[in-house]
């Protein structure tokens, strides 16, 4: 992957909001992972959540963010969508004040990823179509039923001109965004790319998986499904940008992207809904590690998807052990976030980034802490045999995070 520098972050999380508050609440991760699943569900029915440890974003409210005004129609994914992207692009210096300051709108752009998109949106239209009648439909709300409909309208918040992608490949699709920006940067389609994912709880997407014998009391009778898997919310995004021109601005580098991988294995029988492979891990991380021209042993620790799903967990960690070695450190993002599909290889970036700005690791699942991270290897795992890797690093030259 050619030389891209992350210059800034903005986030939507249990967590908090914004990079500070976010990297504050990783000071503690212990205590991090308790606060993510800790109150009452602001989105569900208390029939549906009784079963569920939920990792919310409670007592989010956009209008403390962007004001009262455009907001009535926006459905909550794009309210994350759009808050984090508003401070992703302060946080970089690219915009202060609500004005572009070292590019021209037509010049910054946005790669986005999505696993589910705006359910709660959908779901709303439909019944009012099915229980009332079509014509009851509000017309200005069905926008939100797109998939990409969240991050066209951070386009339009934002001013942004340059190309705008939705990615969705379930989990694996915060990560596969970079691989869109890089070629939109190589391509010169634009100078500045938001780059993440969002995703929110929703009523159809918990009682699908509890049907589907993955969350609430069921579980207990699913082989494949450890008490630990819980599903969050969230949104974070990364102002990425070529790193000789962040340099050249005094821009503030974060980390830099080093290397991406992907691949796919196909399950041996086709009707299975959950599929892991350890050799389509192995290939991912092979080919992030190729990309980036490191070795094995340059990785201090991976921030892996390990989310409490015995088949999909078994097949990464053996993955990465035959990979890396066996006595490689793995953290457990999710551990504090939850499964957030399409935005959990953008929160684990995130918190890769406070690691690697010295924040305690937690709890690992091997290995031992290094003394310091400089290099994370973050992969994720989806549902249906594809993996996606991503290698960054803390920068070379002499700036310092802060």
């Amino acid at each position: 992957m050619s030389s891209i520098a992350i210059t800034g972050f903005g986030v939507v999380s249990p967590l908090g909001v914004g990079r500070e508050a976010f990297l504050s609440a990783l000071q503690d991760p212990e205590k991090a992972a308790l606060a993510s699943f800790e109150g009452a569900s602001e989105v569900l029915t208390d029939e549906v959540a009784a079963p569920l440890r939920l990792a919310e974003v409670r007592g989010f409210d956009a209008r403390d963010y962007l004001g009262k005004k455009g907001l009535r129609n926006l459905d909550r994914l794009t309210r994350f969508m759009i808050v984090a992207s508003r401070i992703a692009l302060r946080d970089a210096g690219i915009k202060n004040d609500g004005e572009f300051v070292h590019h021209a709108p037509e010049r910054v752009g946005i790669s986005s990823a999505t696993a589910y998109g705006s359910l709660d949106a959908i779901t709303e239209l439909l019944r009012v179509a099915e229980l009332e009648a079509p014509r009851y439909i509000n017309p200005a709300r069905f926008p939100n039923t797109v998939i990409n409909a969240a991050a066209g309208y951070v386009s339009i918040w934002e001013g942004l001109g340059a190309p705008n992608t939705t990615v969705v490949d379930g989990s694996c699709g915060a990560l596969d965004a970079f691989l869109n920006a890089q070629l939109h940067l190589e391509n010169d389609r634009g100078d500045v790319f938001l780059v993440g994912g969002g995703e929110v709880i929703t009523e159809p997407l918990a009682v699908g998986l509890a049907k589907l014998g993955a969350l609430g009391p069921s579980a207990a009778l699913d082989s494949r499904v450890e008490e630990s898997f819980c599903i969050g919310e969230g949104a974070a995004y990364f102002c990425v940008e070529r790193k000789d021109e962040a340099l050249s601005r005094g821009a503030r580098l974060l980390a830099c992207v080093r290397g991406y991988g992907t691949a796919f294995e196909p399950p041996a029988n086709e009707v299975a809904l959950v599929h892991g492979s350890s050799r389509a891990v192995q290939r991912a991380i092979g080919a992030a590690l190729a990309d980036a021209g490191l070795k094995p042993e340059d990785i201090d620790i991976v921030a892996s998807g390990v989310r409490g799903l015995r088949e999909l967990d078994a097949a990464e960690l053996d993955g990465i052990r035959a990979k890396l070695g066996p006595d490689v450190a793995v953290g457990q993002p999710k551990q504090v976030h939850g499964e957030t599909f399409g935005a959990s290889g953008a929160l684990a970036l995130a918190q890769s980034i406070g690691w690697m700005a010295g924040a305690p690791l937690g709890t690992l699942l091997s290995g031992v802490a290094p003394q310091r991270v400089r290099t994370v290897l973050i992969t994720s795992v989806g549902f249906y045999g594809n993996v996606s890797a991503l290698i960054i690093e803390t920068p070379r030259e002499t700036h310092e995070l802060d």
